[in-house]
């Protein structure tokens, strides 16, 4: 075998398809494309997972791209440098409360007021509708008296550090005891109760007088009502009966009267006189009906 015997397998190369050389060829007209449409055009190139403009799957079903926390907590942020900037500017200034006592020479003023309200009138926030909360970003020389929502840590460190303090508007998660009384704290037993002295017993109430009593003073007896009997009396036991037999056979009986003559009534006695008796059938011979019938003319 020399070099140029060497031939490649059958099927392993192919020929290029030419299209458009005419319907002879088996690849003319269109060409293998269909009839019109876009992927007939020349310069068509759509990927894949091109579905016509709509939405495509993989954006309609969104898969490993985390979760979305339905009770997230949307702040208003605010951080520390923006305040000390107003303060600089003196946008922010400090102010009594109403009410409180004025401080002396010696004392020191009071610290800078800063809640929600006054930073939407600033500017610094855009809404009263969502909490709000302080963050530490930024430097504070100035003492604050900070009304917030929610705190970071570094802003906490930081107003302290300058002499301020901070208050948390905090929602109660249970019900608040009222005025003047303490709840026990919850983890913990309820007070112990103090012992209830015994009450001691009422005085037996006098006898009522019997209902329905007679005023008449020919009349003593009261006639009470049978209700308080018919509920005490108790039915008669198998061991009463007997006496109850006794007493009955103990009482003698009284005499028979003697019966009483009947008299027949006159009406049927007179019915029974007038009907006649109820004649008996009697054989009479023929000859001697012929010679009592005056009719006959032979006699």
């Amino acid at each position: 075998m020399k070099l140029h015997d060497l031939r490649p397998a059958m099927g392993a190369h192919r020929p290029r398809k030419r299209v458009g050389r005419g319907i002879a060829a088996g690849g003319g007209k269109t060409a293998g494309r269909g009839t019109k449409g876009q992927k007939a055009r020349a310069g068509a190139s759509i990927p894949a997972w091109f579905e016509g403009g709509q939405t495509p799957l993989q954006m309609r079903i969104p898969k490993l791209h985390g979760f979305k926390n339905r009770f997230r907590i949307e702040y208003e942020v605010v951080n520390l440098g923006r305040i000390a900037a107003l303060v600089a500017a003196g946008v922010l200034q400090p102010g009594e409360l109403p009410g409180a006592k004025k401080a002396g020479r010696s004392e020191a003023p009071a610290p800078i007021t800063v809640n929600q309200e006054i930073l939407r009138a600033t500017g610094l926030v855009s809404t009263l509708k969502k909490p709000l909360k302080v963050l530490g970003n930024g430097d504070l020389s100035v003492a604050l008296f900070v009304v917030a929502d929610a705190f970071s840590r570094s802003a906490i460190a930081k107003i302290e550090a300058a002499g301020g303090s901070v208050q948390v508007l905090e929602v109660p998660s249970q019900p608040l005891a009222a005025l003047g009384l303490d709840l026990p704290e919850p983890g913990t037993d309820s007070p112990a109760v103090d012992a209830v002295t015994p009450v001691e017993a009422a005085p037996p109430a006098a006898p009522a007088k019997p209902v329905g009593a007679v005023k008449t003073a020919g009349t003593t007896a009261s006639r009470a009502r049978p209700t308080a009997a018919k509920a005490t009396a108790a039915k008669p036991t198998a061991a009463a009966k007997p006496k109850a037999q006794a007493t009955a056979a103990a009482k003698p009986k009284a005499p028979a009267s003697p019966a009483k003559p009947t008299a027949a009534k006159p009406k049927a006695a007179k019915a029974q006189a007038t009907k006649p008796a109820k004649a008996t059938s009697t054989f009479v011979p023929k000859a001697a009906d012929k010679a009592t019938d005056p009719t006959d003319k032979d006699a």
